[in-house]
């Protein structure tokens, strides 16, 4: 398997990824499918030297995605993204995520991150141990804020240093 920078060829296989997750109720808020017309702009946000979005390549098709996003949208924050990881689930429990991931956290530095942020449900243990066995740790805990199917549900925000930058 390869992973590489994604084109915008992928984004229908991209999109129909995310909104595989969208049923399950573990791996995203959204509640209803997006369509590769709302992702568009997003896709457009992503660059290669900036806030890249990966892809990873099997059997000829993208069975996972990684994505890198502006934390928090103001200049203090640059060098703290946010990583989410969505996998094919024909693909899940087969490496992929963790794959996606070990790459963010290697080529982090590279791109100019010292943080990495992952925001998942509190519910989403595959997720959570993915992210914990490549050496995040829990931040932060918000309790009930978003409700799916009428269930409310906590969020766990994870984080990751990459490299100890020197404050002033």
């Amino acid at each position: 398997m390869q992973i590489r920078n994604a084109t915008e060829t992928d984004l229908t296989a991209i999109v129909q990824i995310y909104n595989a997750a969208i049923p399950g109720r573990i791996a995203t808020a959204d509640i209803v499918p997006v369509s590769v017309e709302d992702r568009l702009g997003w896709f457009r946000a992503h660059t290669p030297t900036s806030h890249p979005l990966w892809v990873m390549i099997g059997d000829a098709t993208v069975v996972g995605w990684l994505s890198f996003q502006l934390f928090y949208g103001r200049p203090a924050y640059q060098e703290t993204a946010e990583v989410s990881v969505y996998v094919s689930p024909s693909y899940q429990g087969q490496g992929v995520g963790k794959q996606l991931l070990a790459q963010a956290v290697a080529q982090s530095s590279f791109l100019g991150f010292t943080t990495l942020l992952g925001f998942i449900f509190g519910h989403n243990q595959p997720s959570l141990r993915l992210f914990e066995g490549l050496g995040f740790t829990h931040w932060g805990y918000l309790p009930r804020v978003a409700k799916l199917d009428g269930i409310e549900r906590d969020l766990a925000i994870l984080g990751r240093r990459i490299s100890t930058a020197k404050s002033v």
